[in-house]
Protein backbone atom coordinates (compact mmCIF):
# COMPACT_ATOMS: atom_id res chain seq x y z
CA UNK A 1 0.00 0.00 0.00
CA UNK A 2 1.56 3.05 -0.90
CA UNK A 3 2.58 6.30 1.58
CA UNK A 4 0.41 9.63 0.60
CA UNK A 5 2.07 11.64 3.40
CA UNK A 6 4.11 14.47 2.01
CA UNK A 7 6.71 13.54 4.60
CA UNK A 8 7.13 11.62 7.03
CA UNK A 9 7.58 13.53 10.40
CA UNK A 10 8.44 13.20 14.00
CA UNK A 11 6.06 15.82 16.04
CA UNK A 12 8.10 17.61 18.69
CA UNK A 13 5.50 21.52 18.97
CA UNK A 14 2.20 19.29 19.03
CA UNK A 15 1.30 15.69 20.21
CA UNK A 16 0.38 13.10 17.50
CA UNK A 17 -1.44 9.71 18.88
CA UNK A 18 -3.93 7.46 17.68
CA UNK A 19 -6.05 6.07 20.30
CA UNK A 20 -8.51 2.70 19.76
CA UNK A 21 -11.98 3.62 18.93
CA UNK A 22 -14.85 2.23 21.04
CA UNK A 23 -17.49 0.36 20.16
CA UNK A 24 -21.28 0.54 21.24
CA UNK A 25 -20.28 -1.83 24.44
CA UNK A 26 -17.33 0.90 25.10
CA UNK A 27 -14.52 -1.93 24.35
CA UNK A 28 -11.78 -0.85 21.64
CA UNK A 29 -11.77 -1.84 18.49
CA UNK A 30 -8.90 -4.04 17.29
CA UNK A 31 -7.36 -1.92 14.33
CA UNK A 32 -9.16 1.27 14.02
CA UNK A 33 -8.14 4.46 15.40
CA UNK A 34 -8.69 8.12 16.81
CA UNK A 35 -6.49 10.30 15.67
CA UNK A 36 -5.61 12.64 18.49
CA UNK A 37 -3.83 15.97 17.51
CA UNK A 38 -2.48 17.77 20.55
CA UNK A 39 -1.62 21.58 20.88
CA UNK A 40 1.35 21.56 23.37
CA UNK A 41 1.73 25.11 24.57
CA UNK A 42 0.71 25.31 27.86
CA UNK A 43 2.70 27.92 29.40
CA UNK A 44 1.39 30.13 26.46
CA UNK A 45 -2.73 28.91 26.37
CA UNK A 46 -1.62 26.57 23.56
CA UNK A 47 -1.25 29.56 21.14
CA UNK A 48 0.56 28.13 17.46
CA UNK A 49 3.77 29.09 16.85
CA UNK A 50 5.39 29.27 13.09
CA UNK A 51 6.83 25.81 13.91
CA UNK A 52 3.84 24.22 15.32
CA UNK A 53 1.43 25.85 12.45
CA UNK A 54 4.10 23.20 10.04
CA UNK A 55 3.37 20.62 12.33
CA UNK A 56 -1.08 20.99 12.41
CA UNK A 57 -0.53 20.72 8.85
CA UNK A 58 1.20 17.44 8.37
CA UNK A 59 -0.34 15.95 11.31
CA UNK A 60 -3.80 16.90 9.31
CA UNK A 61 -2.37 15.43 6.42
CA UNK A 62 -1.31 12.05 8.25
CA UNK A 63 -5.14 11.25 9.83
CA UNK A 64 -6.52 11.70 6.58
CA UNK A 65 -4.33 9.37 4.86
CA UNK A 66 -3.99 6.76 7.70
CA UNK A 67 -6.73 4.21 6.68
CA UNK A 68 -6.98 2.81 10.08
CA UNK A 69 -8.43 6.49 11.50
CA UNK A 70 -12.41 6.70 11.89
CA UNK A 71 -12.55 10.45 13.38
CA UNK A 72 -9.56 13.19 14.23
CA UNK A 73 -9.41 15.08 17.58
CA UNK A 74 -8.13 18.15 17.55
CA UNK A 75 -7.66 19.75 21.02
CA UNK A 76 -5.07 21.36 23.44
CA UNK A 77 -2.61 19.92 26.85
CA UNK A 78 -4.08 20.96 30.59
CA UNK A 79 -7.65 23.00 31.16
CA UNK A 80 -6.16 26.30 30.43
CA UNK A 81 -7.21 26.72 26.64
CA UNK A 82 -7.65 24.85 23.83
CA UNK A 83 -5.97 27.59 21.74
CA UNK A 84 -5.69 31.34 22.09
CA UNK A 85 -4.52 31.64 18.54
CA UNK A 86 -1.12 32.66 17.01
CA UNK A 87 1.95 32.98 19.57
CA UNK A 88 1.83 36.83 20.66
CA UNK A 89 5.36 37.00 22.05
CA UNK A 90 6.67 35.14 18.10
CA UNK A 91 4.20 38.25 16.74
CA UNK A 92 5.95 40.89 19.16
CA UNK A 93 9.22 40.29 18.71
CA UNK A 94 9.29 38.68 15.25
CA UNK A 95 6.58 39.83 12.89
CA UNK A 96 5.41 42.97 14.04
CA UNK A 97 7.13 45.50 11.12
CA UNK A 98 8.20 42.73 9.05
CA UNK A 99 4.71 42.45 6.37
CA UNK A 100 6.92 40.50 4.61
CA UNK A 101 7.59 37.86 6.78
CA UNK A 102 4.11 37.59 8.33
CA UNK A 103 2.97 37.37 5.09
CA UNK A 104 4.54 34.09 4.40
CA UNK A 105 3.55 33.14 7.78
CA UNK A 106 -0.45 33.92 7.13
CA UNK A 107 -0.04 31.51 3.94
CA UNK A 108 1.11 28.66 6.44
CA UNK A 109 -2.16 29.61 8.67
CA UNK A 110 -4.00 29.55 5.40
CA UNK A 111 -2.40 26.12 4.67
CA UNK A 112 -3.32 24.65 8.25
CA UNK A 113 -6.74 25.59 8.41
CA UNK A 114 -7.53 24.85 5.04
CA UNK A 115 -5.80 21.45 5.61
CA UNK A 116 -8.48 21.11 8.40
CA UNK A 117 -11.19 21.66 6.15
CA UNK A 118 -9.95 19.38 3.36
CA UNK A 119 -8.97 16.51 6.42
CA UNK A 120 -10.97 13.33 4.93
CA UNK A 121 -11.78 12.22 8.56
CA UNK A 122 -14.63 13.70 10.61
CA UNK A 123 -12.87 16.35 13.00
CA UNK A 124 -13.81 16.93 16.79
CA UNK A 125 -12.81 19.90 18.27
CA UNK A 126 -12.47 18.92 22.19
CA UNK A 127 -12.16 22.57 23.82
CA UNK A 128 -10.69 21.73 27.21
CA UNK A 129 -10.36 25.44 27.93
CA UNK A 130 -10.18 29.25 26.24
CA UNK A 131 -10.97 29.00 22.45
CA UNK A 132 -9.67 32.54 21.66
CA UNK A 133 -9.21 34.54 18.37
CA UNK A 134 -7.30 32.25 16.42
CA UNK A 135 -8.20 29.13 18.56
CA UNK A 136 -11.95 30.02 18.01
CA UNK A 137 -11.25 30.45 14.20
CA UNK A 138 -9.52 26.63 13.76
CA UNK A 139 -12.65 25.11 16.38
CA UNK A 140 -14.85 26.75 13.83
CA UNK A 141 -13.19 24.97 11.23
CA UNK A 142 -13.68 21.86 12.61
CA UNK A 143 -16.70 19.68 11.98
CA UNK A 144 -17.92 19.30 15.71
CA UNK A 145 -17.05 20.79 18.99
CA UNK A 146 -17.34 18.77 22.38
CA UNK A 147 -16.72 21.73 25.13
CA UNK A 148 -15.75 22.07 28.96
CA UNK A 149 -18.27 24.04 30.66
CA UNK A 150 -15.07 25.82 31.69
CA UNK A 151 -14.01 27.20 28.16
CA UNK A 152 -14.69 30.41 27.00
CA UNK A 153 -15.33 31.26 23.31
CA UNK A 154 -14.26 34.72 21.05
CA UNK A 155 -12.26 36.89 19.26
CA UNK A 156 -9.45 39.23 20.20
CA UNK A 157 -8.66 41.22 17.08
CA UNK A 158 -10.01 44.73 16.98
CA UNK A 159 -8.82 44.64 20.23
CA UNK A 160 -4.83 43.62 20.23
CA UNK A 161 -4.63 45.34 16.88
CA UNK A 162 -5.93 42.91 14.14
CA UNK A 163 -8.89 41.74 12.24
CA UNK A 164 -10.79 38.19 13.13
CA UNK A 165 -10.61 36.94 9.02
CA UNK A 166 -8.76 34.43 9.40
CA UNK A 167 -12.00 32.24 9.12
CA UNK A 168 -13.90 33.95 11.66
CA UNK A 169 -16.05 36.25 9.88
CA UNK A 170 -16.01 33.66 7.32
CA UNK A 171 -17.70 31.12 10.01
CA UNK A 172 -19.32 32.69 12.43
CA UNK A 173 -21.81 34.24 10.62
CA UNK A 174 -22.80 30.87 9.54
CA UNK A 175 -23.23 29.76 12.79
CA UNK A 176 -25.12 32.74 14.25
CA UNK A 177 -26.34 34.86 12.07
CA UNK A 178 -24.66 38.20 10.30
CA UNK A 179 -25.51 40.45 13.79
CA UNK A 180 -25.19 38.18 16.48
CA UNK A 181 -21.69 37.72 14.63
CA UNK A 182 -20.69 41.16 14.21
CA UNK A 183 -21.34 42.27 18.11
CA UNK A 184 -18.59 39.19 18.57
CA UNK A 185 -16.13 39.76 16.06
CA UNK A 186 -16.00 43.39 16.42
CA UNK A 187 -16.35 43.78 20.76
CA UNK A 188 -14.44 41.38 21.32
CA UNK A 189 -16.74 40.03 24.49
CA UNK A 190 -16.28 36.22 25.37
CA UNK A 191 -19.14 33.84 25.92
CA UNK A 192 -18.83 31.42 28.10
CA UNK A 193 -19.85 27.47 27.09
CA UNK A 194 -23.24 27.54 27.87
CA UNK A 195 -23.70 30.44 25.43
CA UNK A 196 -21.85 29.13 22.57
CA UNK A 197 -23.80 25.74 23.14
CA UNK A 198 -27.11 28.11 23.27
CA UNK A 199 -26.21 30.39 19.93
CA UNK A 200 -25.38 26.57 18.16
CA UNK A 201 -21.71 27.48 17.86
CA UNK A 202 -20.98 24.00 19.64
CA UNK A 203 -22.09 20.58 19.50
CA UNK A 204 -22.16 19.79 23.51
CA UNK A 205 -20.91 20.99 26.98
CA UNK A 206 -20.40 18.76 29.74
CA UNK A 207 -18.56 19.64 33.08
CA UNK A 208 -15.60 18.77 34.32
CA UNK A 209 -15.21 20.00 37.76
CA UNK A 210 -15.44 17.92 40.88
CA UNK A 211 -16.14 18.86 44.33
CA UNK A 212 -16.33 16.70 46.92
CA UNK A 213 -15.80 13.56 44.17
CA UNK A 214 -18.78 14.43 42.08
CA UNK A 215 -19.01 16.56 39.25
CA UNK A 216 -20.82 19.93 39.30
CA UNK A 217 -21.40 22.29 36.91
CA UNK A 218 -19.30 25.89 35.98
CA UNK A 219 -20.40 27.33 39.54
CA UNK A 220 -19.35 30.57 37.72
CA UNK A 221 -22.23 30.93 34.87
CA UNK A 222 -25.83 31.68 35.34
CA UNK A 223 -27.02 28.21 33.71
CA UNK A 224 -30.76 28.67 33.84
CA UNK A 225 -32.98 30.73 31.47
CA UNK A 226 -33.37 34.08 34.04
CA UNK A 227 -33.83 37.81 32.21
CA UNK A 228 -32.08 40.47 32.76
CA UNK A 229 -33.32 44.25 33.43
CA UNK A 230 -33.99 44.59 29.94
CA UNK A 231 -35.96 41.23 29.81
CA UNK A 232 -33.26 39.69 27.66
CA UNK A 233 -32.82 35.80 28.46
CA UNK A 234 -29.05 35.44 29.68
CA UNK A 235 -29.10 31.84 29.63
CA UNK A 236 -25.37 31.15 30.13
CA UNK A 237 -23.80 33.98 30.76
CA UNK A 238 -21.28 34.71 33.96
CA UNK A 239 -22.66 35.79 37.32
CA UNK A 240 -21.51 39.31 38.89
CA UNK A 241 -20.32 40.73 42.02
CA UNK A 242 -20.97 38.31 45.59
CA UNK A 243 -21.92 35.59 43.44
CA UNK A 244 -18.83 35.30 41.29
CA UNK A 245 -16.61 35.79 44.09
CA UNK A 246 -18.42 32.83 45.89
CA UNK A 247 -18.10 30.58 42.37
CA UNK A 248 -14.52 31.68 42.18
CA UNK A 249 -13.49 30.31 46.00
CA UNK A 250 -15.86 27.34 44.67
CA UNK A 251 -13.60 26.77 42.33
CA UNK A 252 -10.43 26.70 43.83
CA UNK A 253 -11.82 23.84 46.53
CA UNK A 254 -12.43 21.92 43.44
CA UNK A 255 -10.41 19.54 40.81
CA UNK A 256 -10.76 19.16 37.18
CA UNK A 257 -11.55 15.85 35.37
CA UNK A 258 -12.12 15.45 32.10
CA UNK A 259 -13.51 11.86 32.18
CA UNK A 260 -16.57 13.12 30.98
CA UNK A 261 -15.31 15.70 27.91
CA UNK A 262 -13.16 12.47 26.71
CA UNK A 263 -16.58 9.82 27.01
CA UNK A 264 -18.37 12.42 25.26
CA UNK A 265 -15.46 12.99 22.73
CA UNK A 266 -15.52 9.00 22.15
CA UNK A 267 -19.07 8.80 22.20
CA UNK A 268 -19.63 10.80 19.19
CA UNK A 269 -16.49 9.24 17.23
CA UNK A 270 -18.45 6.25 18.64
CA UNK A 271 -21.51 7.40 16.85
CA UNK A 272 -19.43 7.83 13.69
CA UNK A 273 -18.17 4.38 13.24
CA UNK A 274 -21.62 3.05 12.64
CA UNK A 275 -21.75 5.02 9.39
CA UNK A 276 -20.38 4.35 5.81
CA UNK A 277 -17.10 6.08 5.91
CA UNK A 278 -17.37 7.58 2.35
CA UNK A 279 -20.96 8.28 2.67
CA UNK A 280 -20.14 10.09 5.53
CA UNK A 281 -16.70 11.61 4.19
CA UNK A 282 -19.29 13.09 1.38
CA UNK A 283 -22.01 14.12 3.43
CA UNK A 284 -19.35 16.20 5.81
CA UNK A 285 -17.90 17.15 2.55
CA UNK A 286 -20.88 19.04 1.27
CA UNK A 287 -21.70 20.74 4.47
CA UNK A 288 -18.00 22.33 4.47
CA UNK A 289 -18.90 23.82 1.45
CA UNK A 290 -20.72 26.79 2.88
CA UNK A 291 -17.50 27.67 4.76
CA UNK A 292 -15.18 26.87 2.06
CA UNK A 293 -17.08 29.28 -0.34
CA UNK A 294 -15.89 32.14 2.12
CA UNK A 295 -13.01 30.93 2.71
CA UNK A 296 -11.49 30.14 -0.50
CA UNK A 297 -12.67 33.49 -1.97
CA UNK A 298 -11.69 35.61 0.94
CA UNK A 299 -8.14 34.25 2.52
CA UNK A 300 -5.20 35.43 0.02
CA UNK A 301 -7.11 38.93 0.68
CA UNK A 302 -6.96 38.25 4.08
CA UNK A 303 -3.49 37.45 4.51
CA UNK A 304 -2.19 40.79 2.50
CA UNK A 305 -4.43 42.96 4.80
CA UNK A 306 -3.07 41.08 7.64
CA UNK A 307 0.83 41.40 6.23
CA UNK A 308 0.41 45.20 5.48
CA UNK A 309 -1.59 45.67 9.19
CA UNK A 310 1.79 44.83 11.13
CA UNK A 311 2.99 47.83 10.28
CA UNK A 312 0.43 50.09 11.64
CA UNK A 313 -1.91 48.74 14.24
CA UNK A 314 -0.92 44.89 14.94
CA UNK A 315 2.33 45.85 15.52
CA UNK A 316 1.08 48.38 18.19
CA UNK A 317 -1.41 46.23 19.67
CA UNK A 318 0.63 42.72 19.68
CA UNK A 319 3.81 44.77 20.91
CA UNK A 320 1.38 46.04 23.98
CA UNK A 321 0.06 42.81 24.51
CA UNK A 322 3.64 41.36 25.04
CA UNK A 323 5.61 44.12 26.57
CA UNK A 324 2.84 46.09 28.92
CA UNK A 325 2.18 45.76 32.55
CA UNK A 326 0.18 42.04 33.07
CA UNK A 327 -2.94 44.58 34.23
CA UNK A 328 -2.89 47.07 30.86
CA UNK A 329 -2.39 45.17 27.94
CA UNK A 330 -4.12 47.52 25.49
CA UNK A 331 -3.26 50.53 23.70
CA UNK A 332 -4.61 53.67 24.86
CA UNK A 333 -7.59 53.27 22.25
CA UNK A 334 -8.88 57.40 23.08
CA UNK A 335 -5.44 58.71 22.43
CA UNK A 336 -5.11 56.57 19.17
CA UNK A 337 -8.09 58.08 17.55
CA UNK A 338 -7.00 61.66 18.83
CA UNK A 339 -3.58 61.47 17.08
CA UNK A 340 -5.05 60.03 14.08
CA UNK A 341 -7.82 62.46 13.88
CA UNK A 342 -4.98 65.16 13.86
CA UNK A 343 -3.57 63.65 10.80
CA UNK A 344 -0.78 61.89 13.09
CA UNK A 345 1.24 59.66 10.96
CA UNK A 346 2.18 55.61 12.14
CA UNK A 347 5.50 56.07 13.25
CA UNK A 348 8.07 55.06 16.32
CA UNK A 349 6.70 58.32 17.74
CA UNK A 350 2.97 57.41 17.59
CA UNK A 351 3.47 53.39 19.40
CA UNK A 352 5.41 55.18 22.28
CA UNK A 353 2.73 57.46 22.94
CA UNK A 354 -0.28 55.03 22.57
CA UNK A 355 1.25 52.03 24.06
CA UNK A 356 1.33 51.04 27.77
CA UNK A 357 4.63 50.13 28.07
CA UNK A 358 5.92 53.62 27.22
CA UNK A 359 3.45 55.38 29.89
CA UNK A 360 6.26 56.80 31.87
CA UNK A 361 8.63 57.42 29.34
CA UNK A 362 9.10 61.23 27.84
CA UNK A 363 8.52 61.21 23.64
Amino acid sequence: MKNHNIVDHKYSEIIFEKKPVKDWAGNAVDGLYNAWIVLNNPKQYNSYTTAAVKEIILAFGEASNDRSVVTVVFSGVEDKAFCTGGNTKEYAEYYAGNPQEYSQYMRLFNDMVSAILKCEKPVICRVNGMRIGGGQEIGMACDYSISSDMARFGQAGPKHGSAPIGGATDFLPLYIGIERAMTSLTLCEPWTAHQAYYFGVITDVVPVLKSNGKFIANPMVQIDRSFDEYGKICFGSMKSGDDLKKAKELIASCETDFAMLDAAVDKLATKLLYTFPNCTNKTISEVRKFKLEHWDKNKEGSREWLALNMMTEAKAGFRAFNDGPKEDREVDFIKLRKLLADGKEWNDEMHQLISPQFKNSKV
